[in-house]
């Protein structure tokens, strides 16, 4: 009978034993923790769709960055709901729109915590998409103008980071340039570098009420079936100015993460989408998964693949649970 001379279950036999050559380390300091603020007095409304998330009113978005940052999550993404909507976005502009209170309300309460806001207006427009509208489509290059002052008025209301998410061609350049001409030269940039016109952002959607209003994304996210496009968009925005990539989503595009990870050396973010983590919460409340077990596994496999940061609405659970 053959007897193996090398047996690698022999590193397996204990927890002891494999905690300590384990390859990948998943840490509460990974997580950015996505949150959204809304307008309304209202504390909390559950999103239907996102079981255990809500749309929070500026007291109870400082109540739950407290809440973060004493897990020991280092960073929040907000993303806001604006009291009115147009067609340019105004909201997204203003020194008193419903981000720049958020970042000032929260920096107030919890100063140690990174701030970082989503640029982008689909938020706040009336017809649910990322820019300009010019005959039915997103004009580019106007919406790069509003994108570098909204990203200034973020920086001017305490924002530690921006991360413009709306796939125009040349917005990281077009924000760099925005910010330092307006005396932000330190400030950090995290583009979506590498963002997908996914089926699994339905959720966020509901969030932040923003689906569009006609047509779709798919003339500025990627095609879900290219990766070599992912390579050309990401070394754009980092000779743009960019500080730290990422790519979005996350679990269905771990390929992704590992080929953006192998090709630049910056930081790589990877975004644990709406979609993503809305079916774990409703396997795990059906009793087909262990939700604790799948969600560290799932989290793991991110890290794993390449990224350094991850933006997850599983954070809280998974800081308790680490």
């Amino acid at each position: 009978m053959f007897r193996p001379v090398i047996r690698p279950r022999r590193l397996r036999g204990s927890a002891e034993i494999r905690r300590m050559v384990r390859e990948t380390h998943l840490a509460v300091d990974d997580f950015i923790y996505p949150l959204f603020v809304t307008h309304e007095n209202t504390p909390r409304t559950p999103i239907s769709s996102m079981p255990g998330q809500d749309q929070l009113s500026l007291e109870e978005l400082v109540k739950e960055a407290e809440s973060a940052r004493a897990l020991g999550i280092p960073a929040i993404i907000l993303f806001g709901i604006p009291e009115t909507k147009d067609s340019e976005g105004s909201d997204a502009l203003s020194d008193t729109g419903i981000i720049q209170r958020a970042v000032r309300a929260v920096k107030e309460s919890v100063s140690d915590l990174l701030v970082i806001t989503d640029v982008c207006f689909c938020e706040y427009t009336d017809h649910g998409h990322c820019g300009v509208i010019k005959d039915d489509y997103v004009d580019n290059d106007p919406t790069l103008d509003l994108l570098a002052r909204q990203a200034v008025s973020h920086a001017k209301a305490g924002a530690d980071l921006v991360a413009p998410s709306g796939m125009m061609d040349g917005m990281v350049g077009a924000i760099r340039l925005g910010l330092d001409d307006a005396g932000f030269v330190k400030m950090p940039i995290m583009s979506y570098a590498v963002k997908y016109a996914s089926a699994f952002y339905g959720p966020f959607r509901d969030a932040v009420e923003s689906a569009p209003k006609f047509g779709d994304r798919r003339t500025h996210q990627m095609d879900p079936a290219n990766v070599n496009e992912a390579i050309k968009e990401a070394s754009l925005d980092l000779e743009e100015g960019a500080d730290i990539l990422m790519v979005k989503p996350a679990l269905s595009y771990l390929d992704v993460i590992r080929a953006v990870k192998e090709s630049f050396d910056l930081p790589i973010a990877a975004y644990n989408v709406s979609g993503e983590y809305a079916m774990v919460k409703a396997a795990a409340q059906n009793g087909w998964i262990d939700e604790k077990a799948v969600t560290l596994e799932a989290l793991t496999s991110m890290k794993r693949a390449g990224a350094d940061l991850i933006l997850t609405y599983h954070a809280k659970d998974a800081a308790r649970w680490l």
